[in-house]
């Protein structure tokens, strides 16, 4: 399995108000499936653009803050 290079603080560096599903599950360490199953839960916010499926990084960022102040992070 390849190793992720992108992880949530990268997130947070990013000027784009947007992250795919992919970048969203690499962040997470999860498949991009999870994602699309939140997605369509109504877990994770999202905006459809078309076809195109893409989530708010502040909303998606905010989904963990509480677990990254807990854990120490942030």
């Amino acid at each position: 399995m390849r190793q992720s290079t992108l992880d949530m603080d990268d997130l947070r560096k990013r000027r784009s108000l947007v992250i795919t599903r992919k970048e969203a599950a690499e962040a997470l360490g999860v498949d991009p499936r999870t994602i699309t199953t939140s997605i369509n839960e109504g877990t994770i916010p999202h905006v459809k653009l078309g076809r195109r499926i893409v989530i708010p990084r502040e909303k998606f960022l905010a989904l963990f803050a509480d677990a990254a102040t807990d854990s120490g992070e942030a």
